[in-house]
């Protein structure tokens, strides 16, 4: 099953509670919150009151993508916030099994995400304990960067190793992802895709979600 998960980066944060109800009537499944903390990423966007506020204005699953350097302190407060699903990065200065522990502990789901220059096999260990794998398509820390072809390769080694022994994470895309490239990712393995440019700010968002769905399923 294919899912669409909207980056609010690119959205009119001026009107963001009016954005997201549009992006739930366009047919979209969970909205991405892109955290970043200007230290992990060279980049500050947005924090825990932002994520409470969602959660009071939006059923969607709340998709909260954090690229922080500690997410073993702050994911547990996320999850109090309202987030669903919790995503850090291998790369973080906090120990993967402990974070993951902790988003458990709060019963949310995990997610764990690479940066583009880090191997696959670095994600290969907690496979099993996971509910997504996100796979960076752009340098994390800013909107709007070209789509990396080159690492539709990872997406297919993490792909054929959760195959090899037996499990069915969510595997997420995120960069660049419009209609001409999310097809590319949907023939590694990927199934969730995060885009921002290609929906936000359109003249109809359904037709953008459409659009976007269709060019995943003709992949």
């Amino acid at each position: 099953m294919f899912l669409i998960s909207p980056s609010i980066l690119a959205s009119d944060f001026s009107n963001l509670e009016s954005e997201i109800s549009a992006m739930k009537r366009a047919g979209a499944e969970l909205i991405h919150v892109d955290v970043m903390d200007g230290h992990f990423v060279p980049n500050i966007t947005i924090g825990i009151p932002v994520v409470a506020s969602l959660r009071k204005k939006t059923d969607l699953v709340l998709d909260v993508h954090l690229m922080i350097s500690n997410p073993l302190t702050y994911a547990p407060q996320f999850a109090d916030a309202g987030a669903d699903l919790i995503v850090f990065h291998i790369e973080s200065d906090s120990n993967p099994q402990a974070v993951i522990d902790a988003i458990k502990a709060k019963d949310k789901k995990a997610g764990i995400a690479l940066k583009p220059k880090t191997l696959a096999e670095s994600v290969f260990p907690y496979l099993g304990q996971v509910d997504m794998v996100l796979v960076m398509t752009v340098e994390p820390g800013f909107g709007g960067q070209k789509f990396m072809t080159d690492m539709c390769p990872k997406i297919s080694a993490i792909r054929k190793e959760c195959e090899r022994i037996g499990v069915s994470p969510d595997l997420e895309v995120d960069g660049g992802i419009d209609c001409d490239t999310i097809g590319q990712t949907v023939r590694a393995g990927a199934n969730v895709f995060v885009a921002g440019s290609a929906l936000f700010g359109k003249p109809d968002y359904t037709d953008a979600v459409a659009a976007l769905r269709k060019a995943a399923k003709e992949a």
